[in-house]
């Protein structure tokens, strides 16, 4: 998709450093989880949205790869009237990079991932 200018994958590692919120005694603040200790709450799908928002605004090369769980809303980061858009590889400067993808083709079929996607739905509502 690198040549594409009216498409773009764009990975947000906004989760990739993240550390279990931990409350005042040190141990895992379960406020963030659901009753089954593994999905998030509200509070914790809150969180995760607000790095989400974030990620997708900062350039490429410059995304946060953690979330700190402070419940502060005033780090949601609004857009930067310089560049009113969603960032992606192309708009954050690398669009002219020494990457040629032009002649590669995918190892993977474009309708692997559709099937991928309509096995987890099933195995999950399983």
């Amino acid at each position: 998709y690198e040549q594409r200018e009216d498409f773009a994958v764009v990975i947000q590692p906004f989760f990739r450093n993240t550390l279990v919120p931990l409350d005042i005694t040190g141990k895992p603040d379960m406020s963030f989880f659901a009753a089954d200790c593994f999905h998030f709450s509200v509070r914790g799908y809150a969180e995760m949205a607000m790095a989400l928002w974030n990620n997708m605004l900062e350039p490429v090369g410059e995304k946060q790869s953690y979330n700190n769980f402070t419940q502060d809303r005033s780090k949601l980061k609004c857009p930067n009237p310089e560049k009113p858009f969603l960032s992606t590889r192309r708009n954050s400067g690398f669009g002219n990079s020494d990457l040629s993808l032009e002649n590669t083709e995918s190892s993977v079929p474009y309708w692997a991932a559709i099937v991928t996607a309509v096995a987890g739905v099933l195995v999950g509502s399983l």
